[in-house]
C-alpha cells in the first residue's frame, strides 16, 4: 500500500463514513468531509473517491438515501455484511462474527453501538483505528464478499462502486483461491442451511470477475 500511515487512516475513516446512510449528520458534514478528502495526496486511491464526491456532494438528500435504501438495504446482492457472501445464512456465519468480535476486543476496540462486527463501515473503523498491516489482513480475509460487492454495484452502476474501488485499492490483490472463490459464489450464491438462495449474480458477469479485481 502506497498511503503513509497518517494518509491510510484519514482514507480508511473517510471511507468508513461515506459508506454508511446518509442521515442528517452526515449530509450536515459535508464541506469538512471534502475539504478532508481534497487535502488527501494526489494519486488514484484520491481519483476514486473523488469520483464518488462528485455525485455526493452534488445530490438532494431525499435522492442520496433513497439511492442508499435501495442499493444497500433491499438487496442482497449489494450487502454491506461481507461475512454474507461467504458464510450465507449458516451456522458457520455467527462462528465468524464472534471471531471478530474477539478480534475487536483483543485489539482493545470493542464493537459499539448496533451494527454487526463484519458491516464494511465497521471494519474500515477498525482499519482505520488499528496499526497498519493489522487491519487489512482482517479485511483481506474477506476479499472475496469485497469482489462480489463491487461487482454488483458496477453492473448496477452505482456511484458506491468507487467507494469499494477505493478499500480494494488499499488491499493486496486477491488470491487465486479467493478469485475462484468469487467464480463459485457468483454461479452459486453464497451457503445456505435452507434453499431458496439466488446466485449472486447472471453467468454473463463472470468474465469481469478478474477485470474487476485489478
Amino acid at each position: 500500500m502506497s498511503s503513509s500511515p497518517p494518509q491510510r487512516q484519514v482514507a480508511y475513516k473517510l471511507l468508513s463514513l461515506l459508506l454508511q446512510y446518509p442521515d442528517q449528520q452526515l449530509l450536515d458534514a459535508r464541506n469538512q468531509l471534502g475539504e478532508v478528502l481534497a487535502g488527501l495526496q494526489r494519486g488514484a486511491l484520491r481519483d476514486r473517491l473523488l469520483r464518488f464526491w462528485a455525485w455526493f456532494s452534488g445530490t438532494s438528500a431525499l435522492e442520496l438515501q433513497e439511492h442508499y435504501v435501495a442499493t444497500f438495504d433491499l438487496s442482497r446482492r449489494t450487502s454491506l455484511y461481507l461475512t454474507f457472501y461467504s458464510e450465507g445464512d449458516t451456522r458457520r456465519r455467527g462462528q465468524a462474527l464472534v471471531r471478530l468480535k474477539q478480534l475487536y476486543r483483543l485489539a482493545r476496540l470493542p464493537l459499539e453501538g448496533p451494527e454487526l462486527p463484519d458491516y464494511l463501515p465497521v471494519l474500515l473503523e477498525f482499519c482505520a483505528l488499528t496499526p497498519p498491516g493489522l487491519g487489512e489482513r482482517v479485511l483481506a480475509e474477506h476479499r472475496p464478499g469485497l469482489e462480489l460487492l463491487r461487482l454488483a454495484l458496477t453492473e448496477q452502476k452505482s456511484p458506491y462502486r468507487h467507494l469499494v474501488d477505493a478499500v480494494c485499492s488499499l488491499l493486496p490483490r486477491p488470491t487465486l483461491a479467493q478469485l475462484e472463490l468469487v467464480g463459485r459464489l457468483v454461479r452459486e450464491g453464497p451457503p445456505a442451511e435452507r434453499v431458496g438462495l439466488e446466485p449472486f449474480a447472471p453467468p454473463e458477469v463472470m468474465p469481469s470477475i478478474q477485470e474487476a479485481a485489478r
